[in-house]
């Protein structure tokens, strides 16, 4: 099926016709109005995840290397104290052990309000500024909290393996996202497994405030990197990024009405070569999508907006440009006074120069239209 005939076949081309309507690379460009971006940190790949604490203050977790995990690295927690504006080094989140890396995650904020990590990586890394080679062999997870805002860090090794059957032999779950809290009272994670062209995206549950993880449910059987949101009264909804051909990667929408027990697929979210995505419930009751644009000449941040709880959304509107194509992976949390703060990373050069950025801006600013207000 052709891209134009998939998008219209799903009640997102009727409910936001301008979407099936743009060309490939067109989030539109008049929106960077408002948006204050700002260089966060140097010398990171990132994939950054956004928290915001109880003291108001920010912490990020992010791959402290400026690769896109081609050598050792470690998982390092850095923290804001000012919505975002600088940012500090606040301890290693996982250190990784010789010729692996640390670097995929998953993170929240745990019933007793530590800072809560899964953490993930890969096998088989070359020392730092060493190339490796392709990645293979997936770390088995380790569950890392921090009691004093990222400061310090414990780190457990129990983690569930998947089944040794299919694509889960010899391999291990990646988490992704965000770490949300159920109406049972347990955290859910998404996580996924690869292995060559084959992806599966997975939730596991943990009953005692994260410390042992289980309860495994499928997902999106063709995604990867997956985040969850928890909308309230046992309803979800989650982004997962699917591969349906070598050019077509995109986003999914999958929603659950049973506490994430079960998920159904809704509707595409994003057009070929626009992801990966981050779910966030604002104040006002709308639901913000925001994801990375890998459209050639038009590399940057886009956002989508939802006034119904994910059944229809707003045309994608730029909130960050990149001059890369290795960019995006935004992570947005809500500011007490309304305002956003979206964190992402960007390449500049082929010389492994790389960077955490932000953007701040108001939501309040754009209605579902997807235009400033």
């Amino acid at each position: 099926m052709r891209r134009r005939e998939w998008l219209k076949s799903v009640p997102l081309a009727a409910a936001t016709p301008a979407l099936a309507a743009l060309p490939l690379a067109a989030a539109q460009r008049s929106s960077l109005f408002g948006v204050a971006s700002r260089t966060a940190i140097q010398g990171v790949c990132a994939w950054p995840n956004l928290q915001r604490l109880s003291d108001g203050s920010l912490v990020t977790m992010i791959f402290n290397q400026p690769c896109h995990g081609l050598w050792e690295g470690d998982l390092d927690c850095w923290g804001s104290e000012d919505e975002g504006k600088t940012w500090h080094f606040r301890g290693r989140v996982a250190e990784h052990e010789p010729t692996t890396n640390r670097m995929n995650c998953s993170a929240g904020i745990a019933h007793n309000g530590d800072v809560l990590v899964l953490c993930s990586g890969w096998a088989d890394r070359s020392p730092k500024g060493q190339l490796s080679g392709p990645h293979r062999r997936v770390l088995r997870s380790w569950v890392c909290r921090s009691s004093d805002g990222g400061r310090t860090w414990s780190v457990s090794r129990e983690f569930p393996s998947p089944p040794d059957a299919g694509i889960g032999r010899d391999n291990q779950f990646m988490p992704f996202g965000n770490i949300r809290m159920a109406d049972d009272g347990s955290l859910c994670t998404a996580v996924h497994l690869v292995r060559g062209n084959v992806r599966e995206s997975h939730l596991l549950r943990s009953r005692d405030d994260g410390h042992t993880w289980g309860e495994r449910v499928p997902l999106n059987p063709g995604g990867n990197e997956t985040d969850i949101l928890h909308l309230g009264g046992g309803r979800w909804l989650a982004a997962s990024r699917e591969f349906r051909r070598k050019r077509d990667v995109h986003l999914e929408l999958f929603s659950s009405d049973d506490d994430a027990r079960t998920w159904k697929r809704r509707m595409p979210l994003t057009l070929p070569m626009q992801v990966t995505g981050n779910l966030a419930l604002l104040a006002d009751g709308r639901v913000l999508l925001s994801h990375g644009n890998r459209c050639w000449n038009n590399f940057g941040v886009d956002i989508r907006l939802s006034d119904d709880r994910g059944a229809t959304w707003s045309p994608p509107t730029r909130i960050a440009d990149c001059p890369m194509f290795d960019c995006g992976y935004p992570s947005s949390v809500q500011l007490p006074r309304g305002r956003m703060v979206t964190a992402y990373y960007t390449q500049l050069s082929e010389d492994f120069h790389y960077e955490m950025r932000t953007a701040t801006w108001e939501p309040g600013r754009w209605g579902t239209d997807g235009r400033p207000a």
